[in-house]
């Protein structure tokens, strides 16, 4: 794109998907670019939107919003955003940068490099979250100090990676720069295997002991509240990775069963 180089300050921005993650990026980025629009499928979250003026702008067809825009922020679960990608040229033909937060990233970037040549996209993926989700949880200082990934394209502008890194710049977060088989490959281990193991020892703990459990319990388990919806689309989209830190799990536990049981 033969556009000027990209200012947050005089950009409109529209967040899809007004979740934890959708609503504390706009209440991080509120008053720091032009306008900012939400999009969401759920009425009563447009509603709380408005009313708490997290967003300038909201409508639940991203078709009335994104004609207006400079850049597009998805932020949504993984099946969500494939498909994004894929009704996005019904959305609009005005340039615009595309940038997603989605968990897995291989399949995604893939998805981006099939967009019209109008579209200008960077995936992303900020390492940040709880497991409440929702945009009545979200809060303005989600991202800060946070680690923010980056997975360019090939065809990804510079211009379009100053913006990325004007809006990371701009939550507080840091911004990092990762291949995207390779942010699969360790994300695998470092998120999507936590979940997993936090959600066996909660399904392997018998409901009568709730009364004794402590702190140690509590922070372990508390990932296995994340909504497994959610979760669903990030694990089948990178099942392979998920796979072999599963069986690399099992390994080190079957060691240490076998020391324990010699002991």
């Amino acid at each position: 794109m033969s556009q000027p180089d990209f200012n947050l300050a005089e950009s409109k921005i529209a967040i899809i998907g007004l979740g934890l993650m959708g609503g504390s990026l706009a209440l991080g980025l509120r008053g720091k670019c032009a306008a900012l629009y939400g999009c969401d499928p759920h009425l009563p979250t447009i509603e709380l939107a408005l009313s708490q003026h997290i967003v300038d702008y909201a409508d639940s067809d991203p078709a009335k919003l994104l004609p207006e825009v400079d850049l597009v922020i998805l932020s949504a679960p993984v099946p969500a955003i494939l498909t994004l990608l894929e009704q996005l040229p019904s959305f609009t033909s005005n340039p615009c940068i595309v940038m997603d937060m989605g968990s897995t990233k291989k399949l995604i970037v893939e998805s981006m490099s099939r967009l019209p040549e109008h579209f200008d996209p960077i995936g992303g993926h900020p390492i940040c979250g709880k497991e409440k989700l929702s945009l009545a949880n979200a809060e303005r200082t989600l991202y800060y100090a946070a680690p923010f990934l980056l997975t360019p394209l090939e065809r990804t502008s510079a211009r379009a990676i100053s913006a990325a890194h004007q809006i990371i710049e701009a939550l507080g977060a840091k911004a990092s720069t990762l291949d995207a088989t390779e942010h699969d490959r360790i994300l695998a281990s470092t998120s999507h295997l936590p979940f997993l193991i936090s959600s066996a020892l909660a399904l392997a703990t018998p409901q009568a002991v709730t009364p004794f459990v402590g702190p140690g319990f509590k922070s372990t388990s508390r990932l296995a509240g994340t909504s497994s919806s959610m979760m669903l689309g990030v694990l089948q989209s990178n099942r392979e990775n998920v796979l072999n830190a599963l069986r690399e799990m099992q390994s080190q536990l079957a060691e240490i069963e076998s020391a324990l049981s010699a002991s």
